[in-house]
């Protein structure tokens, strides 16, 4: 019989409520229970079982139930109804007199029990508990007695066998048992959180829990999983764990129970609890489940757009064109289009077609034609067209799109107006290059505008002094685009402006540009350079040397030339003349990341008007300067100005108007080559370092063709941004100017680093793009040694010494050939002799063109002057030991790694390998190359001993 309360499904397995003789086996000894009548509470007759020898001792009375069956469950529950008399009501009783029973159990997977087995006692029987009653009646009246009934519950378990039995013992009451029910508890079937849960049995002990595991309904799938529930002792279901969610197409009805298909007409995009929504407007769907609507004909929707968003149309042509031209520009303006195909994402585009009237018909304009704002994406209904040809018809189309116009088969709408341009003046010429220059005068070509609009009938060109006023300039005509400029003062720099004329009147002038003539000193140096090759020439005929001069006049382009900035009269003017001033308000200094030789060098924010922020480099003059300080400080800037080249370090501008002074350049994240090269020791790939010396070798070619002379060419003056660009830096010329030795780079007497100037720099102060070069050669060596000091520890007078003894720096490890070659061509005794940048730039290439130029690796002997090696590595054979060898080159560290290693002599040691040095312990880069570059020495030392003994 099942009974459902609260929830709770109870099963009873076995009951009786009058009990019958046939329901129950009695023990054999003793008293017997008996079945007798009487009433209950409510006086209604009943049958019952009792027992009542109070005053007989020792009783022991039992009684025992059919076989019950378990049926699954793990822990069985027994409602018990009785009756207990109060002993006190019983006249006479003796003490044994008991208010009490015990109820035991036996399992068994058979009915096997008789009246004598199991034995009568609490082993076998296991012993549930003792049970008390709440209530004891002592009533009695004529009718009989009247009993108050007592419901007692108890459960035991784990239960295991197929059943079991149950008795009662009574040992000294007098009582009746009125009904016994016997029952177990379980969990409903049950749908809950999208999931279907079966029938649970309660666990064997009060506090069990049963995990069970949920199934998700039809047209539902897991959201967590796993989906659990868990089934208490009482039969009660817990907060279940994990949910199963309809699909997407699927909503919940009833309560959650069921999923269902969404109708037609409706749609759902996702998993979840939502409603099926309705197809929004133009779109629909062609089944029952759906996911999404499908557009209709014509309407589009695009990825980005929510389902549920109404799908949508292109747009209708924009309205009311109106066009106003100006010469050779024209400004377009229209009226939004009357639908907007339900979006508000329209824009426009120009389509610009140049009709010449000829049977071809109309073209596209070409892409000198500009466009303001843009030509494609106006999100305003206005924009402004220049650069057209004169005399020329164009058809302009409007289009209006926006996010699905993509998606249309069709063109998209758009409104034309045709328009005829007028005359106009030629454009900017944009390009001016210095052909040839004596003392007195300048041939200057330049090229034709880029937009003549019509025939060039001839050019201006406007020149005056540097020093002067623009209202103090000569003009003059020519009909081409050269021309001699004459009676020129020696040495002096002029601006120079040209402009193109038309029937339509002159366009407007050039920018300016700036060349020198020769010095007097400058055009005798070339005539005696020159009379050597004209004299040695003469015999080949004059007929060829003319040829050759006329080409080389006419192929060689000029260029801009560096002024030095310490010519001018009043040094601040230079600084207005190629340093951008800046105000102070556009820079925000963030922190400082070092110290210059004015001031603190800062990183910081620039932000100047219609442009974006950017990350810069800021130097800084202290405070309390002096005038010299400040004009040293800016004369950087004005030499930095003056150049523009991806591989030279951009000035961004100067702040002079405020306090502090800055210089504001390009910020290069990873600082000086040398520190950068030396934090990043052998991570590169010899194609890497290459490039990074393409890079320096290209900046210097630059500035050499600007005739400017760098003096401090090193890896401490290379900068290195992100992306491994080197850029060439340092430009400040105090430290030529003053005497300071409070710097071991530079020696007395004008500050000359040593270890990286050319001989006759250091000798006669030559300084020159040769000297340059010879500096070059050095930055390759470090470079290819990460940072390695040239020269290592010697100083600067050992260093001039063994340079005039015609000792060379020999090839860094793992140095390509190639690149150790092209380091002994830049240090060329003979200044002539020496690459010039061009060479050195296309010699770099062809390396990185064909990178097997770089496999052949220099023999580790190349290079080395026996002569210097007392100077530059310590001669092995003036120590005793190796451990003093050790301490000499500064690697005393690894004394006991040598020692456990045995290499404990000088003929052992002199064979290392580089597979030893990293067996002995040595895993730091730099170390390996020193003590590998010493062992290199010490076994040429070796062989030149035993050479001069045989």
């Amino acid at each position: 019989v099942l009974f459902l309360f609260c929830s709770v499904y109870v099963v009873y397995i076995s009951t009786f409520g009058k009990m019958e003789k046939s329901g129950l086996t009695y023990s054999v000894s003793g008293q017997q229970w008996e079945e007798v009548s009487g009433y209950d509470e409510n006086m209604n007759t009943i049958r019952t079982y009792q027992v009542c020898n109070v005053f007989d001792n020792n009783q022991n009375n039992w009684v025992r139930t059919k076989y019950i069956r378990r049926r699954g469950a793990q822990r069985i529950h027994v409602e018990m109804k009785f009756s207990v008399r109060d002993c006190s009501s019983i006249p006479n009783v003796p003490g044994s007199c008991k208010e009490t029973f015990n109820l035991y159990y036996y399992e068994s997977d058979a009915d096997t029990a008789t009246r004598t087995s199991p034995a009568w006692m609490e082993n076998p029987w296991i012993k549930v508990d003792t049970i008390a009653a709440d209530e004891s009646f002592s009533q009695v009246d004529l009718g009989g007695r009247v009993m108050k009934i007592n419901t007692e519950v108890r459960s035991f378990g784990p239960v295991s066998r197929n059943g079991f039995y149950l008795a009662f013992q009574d040992y000294g009451g007098c009582m009746s048992l009125i009904a016994v029910r016997v029952f177990y508890r379980k969990c409903p079937r049950i749908i809950t959180n999208g999931a279907l849960f079966q029938e649970t049995l309660s666990g064997a002990e009060s506090t069990s829990l049963v995990a069970a595991r949920g199934v998700c309904i039809p047209n539902a799938e897991e959201v967590d999983v796993p989906i659990k529930l868990y089934c208490n002792g009482d039969g009660e279901w817990m907060v279940p764990i994990g949910r199963c969610m309809c699909k997407a197409g699927n909503e919940a009805v009833e309560n959650g129970t069921v999923c269902r298909a969404c109708p037609s007409g409706f749609f759902k995009p996702t998993q979840g609890d939502e409603s099926c929504m309705q197809c929004p407007i133009n779109s629909r769907t062609t089944s029952e489940g759906a996911i999404n609507c499908i557009c209709r004909n014509g309407y589009y929707r695009t990825d980005s757009d929510p389902l549920q968003m109404p799908c949508t149309t292109v747009p209708s042509a924009p309205q009311n064109v109106i066009s106003s031209v100006n010469e050779t520009s024209v400004m377009l303006e229209w009226m939004p289009p009357r639908d907007s195909g339900g979006r508000e994402d329209v824009v426009f585009n120009i389509i610009c077609k140049s009709c010449g009237g000829g049977r071809g018909g109309c073209t596209r304009c070409g892409d000198n034609v500009q466009f303001l704002p843009r030509q494609l994406g106006l999100t305003e209904s206005r924009v402004y067209i220049s650069d057209l040809l004169a005399h020329t018809q164009y058809t302009f189309e409007v289009q209006a799109v926006n996010g699905v116009s993509d998606q249309s088969p069709y063109s998209p709408q758009y409104a034309s107006v045709n328009i005829t341009t007028n005359q106009a003046a030629p454009s900017t010429v944009s390009i001016m290059h210095q052909v040839s220059r004596t003392v007195d005068s300048i041939t200057l070509t330049w090229s034709q505008p880029d937009q003549p609009n019509g025939v060039i009938l001839d050019y201006e060109l406007q020149y005056y002094e540097k020093d002067q006023s623009e209202y103090n300039s000569t003009t003059i005509r020519s009909q081409t685009n050269t021309v001699v400029i004459r009676g020129l003062k020696p040495g002096s720099i002029y601006v120079f402006q040209v402009r193109a004329r038309t029937v339509a009147g002159f366009g407007r002038y050039s920018g300016k540009m700036y060349f020198q003539t020769m010095t007097e000193e400058e055009y005798n140096t070339s005539i005696q350079e020159k009379l050597p090759l004209i004299i040695g020439s003469a015999a080949a005929g004059l007929v060829f040397l003319i040829a050759v001069v006329v080409i080389i006049i006419v192929l060689t382009p000029g260029m801009k030339i560096y002024i030095d900035p310490f010519t001018y009269e009043d040094p601040n003017e230079a600084v207005r003349e190629f340093a951008k001033e800046i105000d102070i308000s556009c820079v925000k200094i963030e922190q400082v990341i070092g110290a210059g030789e004015f001031g603190e060098v800062c990183s910081g924010n620039l932000k100047l008007p219609g442009k974006r922020e950017m990350f810069v480099a800021i130097k800084t003059l202290k405070s309390g300067y002096t005038e010299k300080q400040r004009r040293d400080f800016l004369s950087e800037a004005s030499i930095m100005g003056q150049f523009d080249h991806p591989n030279v370090i951009h000035l961004e501008g100067v702040v002079t108007k405020s306090s502090p002074v800055m210089i504001i350049t390009e910020f290069m994240e990873n600082g000086s080559l040398d520190s950068f090269l030396r934090q990043n020791d052998g991570q590169f790939t010899v194609i890497q370092l290459v490039g990074m010396l393409r890079g320096i070798a290209s900046g210097m070619k630059y500035l050499a063709d600007m005739n400017y002379v760098h003096r401090d060419l090193a890896a401490r003056n290379i900068l290195v941004n992100s992306n491994l660009v080197c850029k060439v830096s340092d430009f400040g010329l105090s430290r030529f100017l003053e005497d300071d030795t409070s710097d071991p780079t530079y020696t007395s007497g004008g500050k000359i680093p040593i270890r990286w100037t050319a001989p006759e720099a250091i000798q006669y102060r030559k300084f020159t793009s040769a000297s340059d070069v010879w500096s070059y050669g050095i930055v390759m060596w470090e470079v290819m040694s990460y940072g390695e000091r040239p020269y290592w520890d010697m100083t600067n007078q050992d260093v001039i010494n063994a340079i005039e003894q015609d000792y060379r720096l020999p090839p860094p490890m793992d140095c390509p050939s190639a690149l150790h070659q092209l380091m002994l061509d830049c240090w060329q005794k003979d200044r002539n002799n020496r690459p010039k940048f061009s060479q050195i730039v296309n010699n770099l290439d062809k390396m990185i063109r064909n990178p097997n130029m770089l496999k052949a690796m220099t023999p580790l002997s190349s290079g080395v002057h026996l002569p210097l090696l007392d100077r530059s590595i310590p001669d092995f054979s003036s120590f005793s030991t190796v451990d003093e060898w050790l301490d000499a080159i500064k690697m005393g560290q690894y004394k006991d790694n040598f020692a456990n290693a045995d290499f404990t002599t000088f003929d052992v040691v002199s064979q290392m390998t580089m597979d030893d040095i990293l067996r002995v312990g040595v895993t730091l880069a730099g170390h390996q190359k020193k003590i590998l570059n010493s062992v290199q020495m010490m076994r040429a030392q070796m062989n030149q001993i035993q050479s001069v003994e045989v």
